[in-house]
């Protein structure tokens, strides 16, 4: 795999980049600012990772999690078709936006639903633009929570048992009071009709 730090690091200069990448590489768990609420992450394509998250969160196994992408050229790595509509979609939806895609593909099977789908968003916010840059994997991103609670829109309100099951805790935006909401949600059904999942 290629490891590539991007040249500009300044949202990491309370970070160790090589010390997250490292834990990344070694089926490690993160808790970072994702372009949206605070999350648990890992590498996307490290089954051993995920199902440290799902066994952490407590997470029914039928209920598979979000990947972060850091542009459509990632993104197209990791589905079997983009449609043009989402394309357009893409480039002009300005707040966080999932879409399920019908068909994953070099996933492990439990980065992915039963069915084979999986969701996924283009991140937009620039910490989360360069953390997977520099991994150039997309990451696994879940709210920070244990399934069933409320889940934090600040980082002061994680709780102690999300903290004792992660390997690194990110520095950057711990002292953001900004109230933040998780992503929309949505699909294409067979119509060719988008869904919204989650508004």
């Amino acid at each position: 795999m290629n490891i590539s730090i991007p040249t500009s690091n300044n949202y990491f200069l309370k970070d160790n980049l090589d010390k997250v990448l490292d834990i990344l590489t070694n089926d490690g768990v993160l808790l970072f600012p994702t372009d949206t609420i605070w999350g648990i992450g890992c590498d996307a394509c490290n089954p051993v990772a995920i199902e440290r998250i799902y066994n952490l969160k407590q997470r029914d196994r039928s209920k598979p999690f979000i990947l972060l992408v850091d542009s459509v050229d990632m993104l197209k790595d990791y589905v079997s078709q983009v449609p043009p509509r989402i394309e357009t979609l893409l480039a002009h939806h300005t707040r966080p936006l999932t879409v399920i895609y019908d068909q994953g593909k070099n996933l492990p099977p439990n980065a992915l639903s039963s069915t084979g789908s999986v969701a996924i968003r283009l991140v937009q916010d620039p910490f989360c633009q360069q953390l997977i840059h520099a991994y150039n994997r997309p990451l696994i991103a879940t709210s920070a929570n244990i399934s069933d609670n409320p889940f934090p829109s600040t980082f002061g309100e994680i709780s102690s048992e999300v903290f004792r099951g992660v390997d690194y805790v990110f520095q950057h935006r711990r002292d953001d009071k900004t109230q933040y909401e998780p992503s929309v949600i949505v699909k294409y059904n067979e119509k060719g009709d988008l869904v919204f999942i989650r508004e």
